[in-house]
This record gives structure tokens, C-alpha cells and sequence, in this order.
């Protein structure tokens, strides 16, 4: 059960109330019972032993539930007291074995509802066991009570254990049947221990003295060692496992934060889809942990194909072209195939490969359609598209839920499953909360790896967030550059970029004629420049003709160096310069760029290359220019 009652479902609080009831009612009629005819004093000495033997519990694994070796006395003492001495020392035990809890700050609701099972589950057993044998002869013989005990020993454990696997279940959203068979079936072992040395304490010692005592003792002292050594290698075995687990989870989402910086996605993102995706299948039905771990592990790797996408069509600002998203369709198969090498222990690659895939067919890769398309696959895809509506994005501001709901129910019955998103719009308000709360962790989480890893505001992720919008912020201008069509919208273009990708307030064209082997300052990106234009340089000169010299880049130069007196009509007065050689891919030279900022040493070594990517890009368009120019004087000696 959960750590708070306020957490608990409708069902889970009536279930729990049911057996709170049940428990009392039979607590209080088993007090009632030992009031009205109290049986001999050897009964109490059984409840000593009971609680003696429950003081020594044994944590189960994976769950929050202990055992004792206290069963040998209860069910001794159905067999000579009857039921409603044994409801008693179970109530004792239950109230030991919940002590124990109490002191890890579990909840009283839990302590309460422990009790109340257990009080519950040997009051049915034992009057079932009653109704075998109505009377316990006064020298029983074993073949007369070992079936009646048997179905009394069973019953007590089945009853008992199904009422806290239930209860579990209801914590954990998982079946039942799935916590009974992997936490308690082999439980069932201590129960039989405990029926054997019943049987043989009334069958040949029908009286509690130090001899029985001394017999018995040793033998649950053996029975407790042995469960608690076995249950401690097992628990370091889940241990062992869930560190592992762990690791490999970490390490995929470490991948798929890494994939989608590069898509410009935070991890805000991927951490809520990945909580709607898991929630979301839980309402549909899903309860088998290999199909929601494989929805999990989706749901932070459904992008990796995107590796494969260059970055200007990654993050392109408007509407792809038809080549440009037959390219983007073919991340959903890379990233399916990379993950084929991967040995997933649940179904990842299917979700991965066609969450794209669209309920009436006209998705992609595969063009299946409606119930062919996996359920992981058709709940990723509904999710992924709500969050991303409901977030900013470099394209786009974010859309309301109310926006983003219009949307998704437009697209119902078409593009995604009628059902899948029928549930998710109806079980938003309860599902938003768990995810804006994992999407906080994780902006918290990578606020806290920046400051401990860097010691600055800058991170890994952060590292290739900016490298990746650079990469389409290169790849926008270079096509701008290629369409402009006259160098005035080129410089317009260029500077654009300049001032986005560099910390300047603009840059100048400075063009070399050989002729009079000087540069010349022919262009400027920004007007308060201008006072630039017309500026000569000579190689070898300054820092402009320093660069135009030796053909290399230099950053964070004094521009007054650069530009003299021309610096003082500038404002901003520039303090730094970047300047860099502006050549053609054959290496023709056709003159420097260089980029001023009114602060000192702020150009970085991510600054550099980026205006080093600029200038390249500009030298391939000189250098068309020229090519086209040559061609036709070429045509016109050989035409007259």
C-alpha cells in the first residue's frame, strides 16, 4: 500500500476499509469468545511463544511485508484452543510484525490493514478447519488430523497472502496474480514447516511444558536462520539486479537526452512523455512489466534515428520540402535497426520502429494500420505529439491543452487510435501532475550535474544543444547565401547569422584587389558600421591585413588595431575583433571578414568556427560568381 492514504484509489480505499471490518469484527468476537468460556492458561503461554518467535521477522524482498517462524504456535493452537485463541495471537503477532514497519515511518493505514488480514485469514481458516474436524480427539492420531490441518494451513496462507498481494497490487497498478507468483508462492514452504511441527507437538505431546518447548525451539531457531540466510542472498541477488538495471536505464537515457539535444527537445520532454506513455498504457490495460518496461525504455528511445538527420533538416524553422521529409521518415527504421543490436530483455524495436505508423495506414515506415501497429507504438505516438504541442519549440510557441486537445481529436480515428486518445484526454488531469513533476526532476536534476560537473552554467547536454542549433543556423544561412541575389542580401544574411551565433554587433567585407594588392571594406552587415566602408587595408597590416597575409584565422584582437581612427565614429565603440580569410574551394582568396563586438576577449573557440563556417560558405559563393563570370567571357572571345 502506499506511504500515504491520500494517495489511494477509490478501489484501494474500499478494499482496505473492507478488510479493516472484517479484521475487527473478528478480533472482537474472538474476545468476546475467550471472556464468556476462557480456555486452559496453556493458551497464553503459546501467545509468549508467539510473540517470542515474532519479535524475529524476515524481511521479504521487493515488497513491504515481513514473515516469522511464528505459525507453529498458531496453528498449535487452533488445534487445542480453537479459532478464536488462535485469532488473538495472530492479532499479536501481526501487531509485532507491524511494529517493525512502524519504525521505518510506514503509514498506520498499512500496520492496520497487516493486522487486520492476518486476524482475518486464521478466523476463516480455523472454522474451516473446524468444520473437517469438529472436535480435536483428546490422543489425536496424525492420519486422523494431517488433511484438516493441511487444508488449515493452506487456507490460512492463501487467504493471507492474497490480501496483501492485492494490496500491493493496487499500490503498484500491477496484477495481483503477477506479486503473489514472484513474491509470496514460496512463502508457502514456511507455512507447511509450521502445520508439520503443530501436528507433532498434539500428536505426541498433548500438554505445553519445558520439554515441548525445548523440542520446538530449536527447530523453528533453524527454520528462522535458514529463511533469513537464503532471504539475505536473495535480496543481495535483487539488489545486484535493480543496480544493474538501473545502470542500463541511466545509460539509455543518458543516449536518447543526448539524441534529443540535438533535436533542440529538453529532457523535460522525454521524461514527461516517457510518465504519459506508462500511465496512459496502465489505463488501457496494460499490466505485464515486460510491456511497460518496454514502453518506458520507448519512450526515451523513440528518436534515436534522428542521429542520422542532419541538423538543418532536424530544426528547420518552416515546412519541409518533399525530399527533405523522406529523409526525416527515415529515422524511425535507423533508429529501430540501431537498436536491433541491442539485446532488450521486452520489445523495444517494434515501438521504435513504427511510431509513426498511422491508424488508417498513411504512416510510415511500414503503412500498417489500426490494430497491426503495436499498442506501445499507437500510445507513443499520441502522447509524443501532445507534449510536443504543449511545448515551446525553436519553430513555434507552445499551444494550450485546450489547442493541443482540438488537435489530437481532429486527428482521431485517422492518425491515431480512437481508444488511445479518448484515454488520455480523459485521464490527463490525473496523469499531468506525475509528469510535470518528472519533468521538474529532470530539469532540476541537469541544473545540479551542471553545477557539480562544470562548476558553470554550461553542461554536456547544453554543449550539444548549441552545437546542433548552430549546425541549422549554418545550414539556414548557406542556403539564404545561395538564393540571395545581390551581395547586399548576402551581407544581410550573413550578418544575421554573425550576430546569432557570435557575441558581435556586426562584421565587415573586406575585398582584395589584387591589382593594388589592398583590401577594401565594400560591405558591412549593420548600418552603424558603415562609417567602415571604404576602409584600405594593405596585406600584412593591422589585423585584417595580418589575417589577408598569413591566411589564418585570430580572435579577440583589439579592433582599434584594426580600424584606427574609424573606431572612434562607431557606436557601440568596438573592443574585440574575430577576422578570418574569405576563400574559395579552390583556394582562391578573395579577401577577409571580420566581425567587431563592443567587449573584450568574448569570442570562443565555438564562436570561431562557427564565423570560420560563415566565411567558407561566403567564399563558395564568390567563388560561383566568378565561375559564371569567366564562362561567359569565355563564350563572348569564342562568339565575338
Amino acid at each position: 500500500m502506499p506511504h500515504r492514504a491520500t494517495r489511494l484509489s477509490l478501489g484501494a480505499r474500499v478494499y482496505i476499509t473492507a478488510i479493516v471490518v472484517a479484521g475487527t469484527l473478528a478480533v472482537g468476537a474472538s474476545v468476546y469468545d475467550l471472556i464468556v468460556a476462557p480456555p486452559n492458561h496453556e493458551w497464553l503461554v503459546l501467545a509468549g511463544l508467539a510473540f517470542l518467535t515474532g519479535s524475529f521477522s524476515i524481511k521479504l524482498p521487493s515488497i513491504n511485508a515481513r514473515i516469522s517462524v511464528s505459525e507453529a504456535f498458531v496453528f498449535a493452537a487452533v488445534l487445542l484452543f480453537g479459532a478464536s485463541a488462535a485469532t488473538i495471537i495472530v492479532t499479536l503477532d501481526a501487531i509485532i510484525l507491524s511494529s517493525w514497519a512502524s519504525s521505518r515511518r510506514h503509514s498506520k493505514v498499512r500496520a492496520a490493514f497487516n493486522i487486520c488480514a492476518a486476524a482475518t485469514a486464521i478466523w476463516v481458516a480455523a472454522h474451516l478447519f473446524r468444520i473437517l474436524l469438529p472436535q480435536t480427539p483428546s490422543s489425536p492420531r496424525l492420519e486422523e488430523i494431517i488433511f484438516p490441518v493441511a487444508v488449515l494451513s493452506a487456507s490460512y496462507f492463501a487467504i493471507n497472502s492474497f490480501f496483501v498481494a492485492i494490496a500491493v497490487a493496487y499500490e503498484k497498478s500491477s496484477s495481483p496474480i503477477e506479486i503473489w507468483k514472484q513474491n509470496f508462492a514460496w512463502v508457502g514452504l514456511n507455512y507447511v514447516g509450521g502445520a508439520s511441527v503443530a501436528m507433532l507437538l498434539v500428536t505426541y505431546r498433548q500438554s505445553i511444558d519445558l520439554t515441548a518447548v525445548s523440542v520446538i525451539l530449536p527447530i523453528l531457531a533453524i527454520t528462522y536462520l535458514t529463511f533469513r540466510t537464503s532471504l539475505g542472498r536473495l535480496a543481495d541477488a535483487n539488489r545486484h539486479v535493480t543496480q544493474v538495471n538501473d545502470l542500463y536505464l541511466s545509460t539509455i537515457e543518458t543516449l536518447a537526452m543526448a539524441v534529443d539535444a540535438k533535436d533542440q527537445i529538453t529532457h523535460g520532454h522525454i521524461r514527461r512523455v516517457q510518465v504519459y506513455a506508462v500511465e496512459l498504457a496502465k489505463r488501457l490495460g496494460v499490466r505485464e512489466p515486460s510491456q511497460l518496461k518496454a514502453i518506458e525504455a520507448a519512450a526515451l528511445l523513440h528518436d534515436m534515428g534522428k542521429l542520422a538527420i542532419p541538423e538543418h533538416i532536424l530544426n528547420k524553422p518552416g515546412k519541409l520540402t518533399p525530399a527533405e521529409f523522406e529523409t526525416m521518415k527515415r529515422h524511425a527504421d535507423i533508429g529501430a535497426d540501431l537498436l536491433s543490436s541491442i539485446r532488450f530483455p521486452y520489445p523495444v524495436v517494434p515501438i521504435v520502429r513504427h511510431h509513426h505508423e498511422h491508424w488508417n495506414g498513411q504512416g510510415y515506415p511500414s503503412g500498417i494500420s489500426g490494430t497491426d501497429i503495436p499498442l506501445g507504438a499507437r500510445i507513443l505516438s499520441v502522447v509524443d505529439c501532445f507534449d510536443a504541442l504543449n511545448s515551446d519549440r525553436p519553430y513555434r510557441p507552445r499551444l494550450s491543452v485546450a489547442e493541443a486537445f482540438t488537435i489530437l481529436r481532429e486527428r482521431r480515428g485517422t492518425m491515431y487510435d480512437p481508444l488511445v486518445v479518448d484515454e488520455f484526454v480523459a485521464g490527463y488531469q490525473e496523469m499531468v501532475v506525475a509528469a510535470d513533476e518528472a519533468g521538474g526532476q529532470a530539469r532540476t536534476l541537469a541544473v545540479t550535474h551542471n553545477a557539480a560537473d562544470t562548476g558553470s552554467g554550461s553542461s554536456a547536454l547544453e554543449e550539444i544543444r548549441a552545437a546542433a542549433a548552430d549546425g541549422a543556423i549554418l545550414a539556414a544561412t548557406r542556403q539564404s547565401i545561395s538564393d540571395a541575389r545581390s551581395v547586399g542580401d548576402v551581407m544581410t544574411a550573413l550578418g544575421q547569422a554573425v550576430r546569432t551565433l557570435t557575441p558581435s554587433s556586426g562584421c565587415a567585407y573586406f575585398r582584395y584587389y589584387s591589382d593594388t594588392d589592398d583590401l577594401v571594406c565594400e560591405h558591412v552587415s549593420d548600418e552603424r558600421l558603415r562609417a567602415v566602408v571604404g576602409l584600405r587595408i594593405r596585406p600584412g597590416e593591422r589585423v585584417t591585413g595580418w589575417v589577408a597575409a598569413n591566411r589564418q584565422t585570430i580572435s579577440n584582437s583589439d579592433a582599434t588595431l584594426d580600424l584606427g581612427q574609424a573606431s572612434l565614429m562607431l557606436d557601440p565603440r568596438p573592443r574585440s575583433a574575430v577576422s578570418t580569410p574569405v576563400v574559395g574551394p579552390q583556394g582562391d582568396f578573395h579577401g577577409v571578414l571580420t566581425a567587431y563586438s563592443p567587449r573584450a576577449d568574448v569570442f570562443s573557440h565555438r564562436h570561431v568556427y562557427a564565423f570560420e563556417q560563415l566565411a567558407n560558405t561566403l567564399g563558395e559563393h564568390f567563388s560561383k560568381g566568378r565561375l559564371k563570370i569567366n564562362k561567359l567571357v569565355a563564350f563572348q572571345q569564342r562568339h565575338g
